[in-house]
């Protein structure tokens, strides 16, 4: 994601095709090998895509039948959102194997927000609508920042960015240490951290490492599928779950404004600025695709897909708004199912797409995942939320770390932490600003992009 990356060269450079690409961009693999490479690449996003809706209806305590059509709706949009930034309609998308689903790096405002809002006695289908009213207008932040990328980089650098990577994964340990312990339902019924759920939390902890230590690629790349399968396993056997029942319509029908549409300022600002951030990693992400796909990484081709990916990231988190369910953005672990398959056509984006849709519009798939213990979901949500810490780190490590960027990480990093464990220490400011700036990321995202503009690039001779 580095600032050169956002500057197109005066000629195309020539392509420089992955030793290992059977397939390119453009060309149509046979059927069984598309259908294989599709269904590896909808294994490895699956649970990423299924894991942000149900940590934040988990936490809101949202009835059944919501978190069910939520659920299923994330699935549907991160069918179509995938069709979008692949198939490339005009000016939106990126045209490569690019694939989106729901993003982990909004939980803790929408979290913390609609806990706001659910003590306030809000109903529940006002909460949603104004957490979607919410996203849908902060979305036009990615839709515009798409224009203006070559302008951006100079304000939000890799060390600005990686300092917010690093910051979204730390502050939503907290949650993911909750679902390992049995979840908010746990904390108030007096079972929370039980044997029982630290046994489940812990199994699934250490499949998932152990499988990663695999020789054996595929096992690498589902490991956290197989790792929640056994705790789900485990958990039936010992009386945690019931059996999977379903009763209901065979078909979930996606409502656009099911709960209608709000809007609240103290959770915009927090959501721009995770939006602006998120736009940046799909850069990195795409950046990547482009490069393991044997396409050029500058020039204007690059330019083009690099902005139609982002503004396809911002309209199709604005569609998900519309039809109830959170934020997309690309993926990169689907850039390791390219390199390991040898195809990086578009062509398995559209059956991708197909398969994710589909799984969607069957509300008893939504039912079997709603059903997960909270344990079994902890345990493989502390390693994504720590993965997404360490991308923070090694977005920063690209950097030099002079004086300067140490000072603007350790200031930025105690002002975003420091308001997360001691939001109290906001009390006496005016309500708006003590609600946006009890998001950590908040905290922490605008001191570090505020000392990037006014420390100086470099020390005066002789001062060290």
């Amino acid at each position: 994601m580095e600032q050169a990356a956002l500057k197109s060269a005066p000629d195309e450079p020539q392509r420089r095709p992955h030793p290992d690409l059977v397939y390119g961009i453009n060309e149509v693999p046979p059927l069984p090998q598309t259908l294989f490479a599709a269904l590896q690449h909808m294994l490895a996003m699956f649970v990423a895509i299924i894991t942000p809706p149900l940590i934040i209806a988990n936490a809101l305590g949202l009835p059944a039948d919501d978190t069910r059509y939520i659920v299923s709706m994330s699935l549907v949009m991160s069918g179509i959102a995938s069709f979008i930034q692949t198939r490339r309609f005009g000016p939106i998308g990126s045209g490569l194997l690019s694939v989106q689903g729901t993003s982990f790096n909004f939980l803790g405002p929408i979290i913390a927000s609609g806990l706001a809002l659910k003590q306030a006695a809000m109903p529940t289908d006002d909460l949603l609508g104004t957490l979607f009213g919410t996203m849908l207008v902060a979305a036009l932040t990615m839709v515009v920042l798409s224009r203006f990328l070559h302008l951006v980089s100079r304000v939000i650098t890799p060390l600005v960015t990686g300092i917010v990577v690093l910051l979204i994964g730390l502050t939503l340990i907290k949650v993911g240490l909750i679902s390992m312990g049995g979840g908010y339902g746990a904390l108030a019924d007096g079972s929370f951290a039980s044997h029982g759920n630290l046994f489940l939390s812990l199994l699934v902890l250490g499949l998932i490492v152990l499988l990663q230590r695999s020789h054996n690629p595929w096992l690498r790349l589902s490991a956290i599928m197989i790792a929640m399968l056994v705790g789900y396993g485990v958990a039936l056997l010992m009386g945690k779950v019931q059996a999977p029942t379903f009763e209901g319509p065979l078909l979930m029908i996606p409502q656009p404004l099911r709960y209608g549409l709000g809007f609240d300022w103290q959770l915009f600002v927090p959501l721009a600025i995770i939006f602006v951030v998120t736009a940046l990693e799909a850069i990195g992400d795409m950046t990547a695709t482009s490069d393991v796909s044997g396409e050029p990484v500058s020039g204007p081709l690059y330019m083009s897909r690099i902005k139609g990916g982002v503004l396809a990231d911002g309209c199709n988190s604005m569609l998900a708004a519309i039809f109830s369910t959170f934020p997309m953005s690309t993926f990169s672990q689907n850039n390791g199912v390219i390199q390991l398959t040898g195809m990086a056509s578009r062509h398995v984006g559209l059956f991708i797409a197909a398969m994710l849709a589909l799984l969607g519009l069957f509300p008893a798939v939504a039912s079997l995942v709603q059903q997960i213990p909270e344990p079994v979901l902890g345990g493989a949500t502390i390693v994504m939320f720590g993965t997404i810490a360490a991308a923070g780190v090694r977005i920063i490590s690209r950097e030099e770390l002079d004086r300067r960027a140490l000072m603007i990480l350790a200031v930025s990093l105690a002002m975003g932490l420091g308001v997360a464990q001691v939001p109290e220490v906001l009390q006496h400011l005016p309500e708006l600003a003590k609600s946006v700036f009890s998001y950590g990321v908040a905290t922490g995202g605008l001191t570090a992009i505020i000392l990037n503009l006014l420390l100086p690039k470099r020390l005066p001779a002789g001062t060290r």
